[in-house]
């Protein structure tokens, strides 16, 4: 029983291991809580885990092997998302006012929704499921309920991950009270989050 449950544990350790290293999801979040608060924080996160659930769950039956196997559906992807990136980042940019969690959450719908579109689509999301996950399967136990439930623990590691990024990051939100202050604090998130937007293309780009 104990060596059937390693793979389980190592795949949990190499999940968190990667959700630790910093990526669009963890920067996005960050940037996000700093400048609007926990609210909207959370309401992103939940958005990320909708992304990555889904993603996870159709290559767990096999339909991201599509994108693995049509290279313009990959480049699609890469585009949008860094396209959609880019467009947040220029929201911010444009954005002006107060920050209040009155304000925020009158949005909250809105970061589920980005947070959502983000990861659906990010093309390594879902080549991770498709391309790292297997290697952890059993070939002599069924197969979906396995990938089914990797995928699953997977998402739960990240959104822990994700939720501790979200309160330690809002704890900065008090510091943006000042209207000027947070004009600026906001134009210099919104030039990190076009950063971030740029590096993920790149850094997807098949070799």
């Amino acid at each position: 029983m104990t060596a059937a449950l390693d793979p389980v544990f190592t795949f949990a350790l190499t999940v968190l291991l990667l959700e630790l290293t910093p990526g669009p999801n963890m920067a996005w979040l960050a940037v996000l809580s700093a400048d609007r608060g926990r609210r909207a924080g959370f309401s992103a996160v939940l958005g990320v885990m909708a992304g990555l659930l889904c993603i996870g769950l159709l290559a767990a039956i096999g339909l991201a092997a599509l994108v693995e196997r049509t290279p313009w559906l990959f480049g699609m992807m890469r585009y949008g998302g860094m396209l959609f990136l880019l467009w947040l980042a220029l929201e911010g940019w444009r954005s002006s006012g107060e920050s209040s969690p009155a304000r925020s959450g009158n949005h909250l719908s809105r970061h589920f929704r980005h947070g959502l579109m983000i990861n659906l689509l990010n093309p390594k999301a879902g080549l991770f499921y498709l391309i790292v996950l297997p290697e952890f399967l059993q070939p002599d136990l069924p197969l979906l309920p396995q990938a089914v439930g990797l995928t699953i623990l997977s998402v739960a590691i990240a959104t822990a991950i994700h939720l501790i990024i979200v309160l330690l990051a809002a704890r900065a939100a008090g510091w943006l009270k000042n209207p000027a202050r947070t004009l600026h604090v906001r134009r210099a998130l919104a030039i990190l989050l076009a950063v971030i937007a740029i590096w993920l293309f790149i850094d997807s780009a098949p070799s």
